[in-house]
């Protein structure tokens, strides 16, 4: 288990930073009374015991935490490598990944000991989604970047007469892939279905909406065509994939009227009302997700760091 080591401030920036018992985070913001604390990219940075280590084999002595300027030192997870725009649960805080390492304009006190510092390459840099209260020994937990919604479209599932299989299934399908954060069962009325689809996608809360139900050829399926009102571009290449693979294990495939596209910066995509054929046909997409997700967020990075190319004016 990943875990929080220290909890560490500073009132001034380009100074160490010292570990207090426990701290106050504020979203959108970052810790209350820590010099790097304000509207910008870097609210929270954070260092992992194992990169410490490395220092330590460097000869780097008196290797305290808050040292590099941390705000929280970690142990047990490898920070640096965790993809820009990754969430972490830190205690009840949640911290979105904005910066992996920086550039060091002044050489501090390590850099003199040993000619290297850490800090630049392997520590990370966080905005606060969610605020709370972190102290030592608190759990840190990466959670799934995409968020998703789930939406069911069945008119007897709606009516309370048949069990809904086929959205608790989508939900277990994204386990560790995103976090569902909401679900809704409703009937095949298109304007319901479009009034559910704008909400979501415009509300800002989801990257991801699956639904599940009238794709096919029943005169009460109309998924396929409250989707294409309210989309803004057309994703073909989804339902394309989903169609194919879904033809090595039945003729029907080529009856799924299903399509995908996207509204704003949210992907929604027409999946079977089938329990099986819905897990099969998102597993195809599955490993898509990520990478659409961030384009689709508009998270450009440049090749040569892994810093937003439009980030504010880093402060010192």
């Amino acid at each position: 288990m990943a875990k929080v080591l220290s909890v560490n401030i500073s009132t001034e920036t380009g100074t160490i930073k010292h570990p207090v018992p426990q701290a106050v985070f504020r979203q959108n913001y970052g810790i209350e009374g820590d010099a790097h604390a304000g509207d910008w990219h870097r609210q929270v940075s954070l260092l992992d015991q194992q990169s410490v280590e490395k220092m330590i084999a460097r000869g780097a002595t008196n290797l305290a935490p808050g040292i590099f300027a941390e705000n929280i030192t970690t142990e047990g997870i490898e920070l640096y490598s965790l993809p820009l725009g990754t969430r972490l649960l830190v205690g009840p805080v949640e911290l979105e990944v904005t910066q992996i390492g920086k550039e060091c304009h002044a050489h501090c006190q390590i850099y003199q000991q040993v000619g290297m510092c850490i800090m630049p390459s392997e520590g990370i840099f966080t905005r606060v989604l969610q605020g709370g209260v972190v102290q030592a020994g608190d759990e840190v937990v990466v959670l799934p970047s995409a968020r998703a919604a789930v939406i069911t479209v069945s008119d007897k599932g709606a009516a309370g007469v048949r069990e809904d299989k086929s959205g608790p299934a989508l939900v277990e399908a994204l386990q560790g892939h995103a976090q569902v954060v909401e679900t809704v069962l409703i009937p095949d009325e298109r304007a319901q279905i479009e009034a559910e689809l704008v909400r979501l996608a415009d509300s800002g809360k989801v990257d991801l909406i699956l639904t599940t139900g009238g794709t096919g050829f029943a005169p009460r399926d109309v998924t396929p065509e409250a989707t294409a009102n309210v989309i803004e571009r057309l994703a073909p290449g989804i339902t394309e994939a989903m169609r194919a693979e879904s033809a090595k294990i039945t003729p029907h495939a080529q009856l799924s009227r299903a399509i995908a596209g996207i509204r704003g910066r949210t992907l929604i995509i027409n999946l079977p009302g089938s329990p099986k054929a819905a897990v099969e046909n998102l597993r195809v997409f599955l490993p898509a997700l990520p990478h659409a997700v961030e384009t689709l967020r508009g998270e450009a990075y440049e090749c040569g760091s892994r810093e937003p190319e439009h980030a504010p004016h880093p402060r010192s």
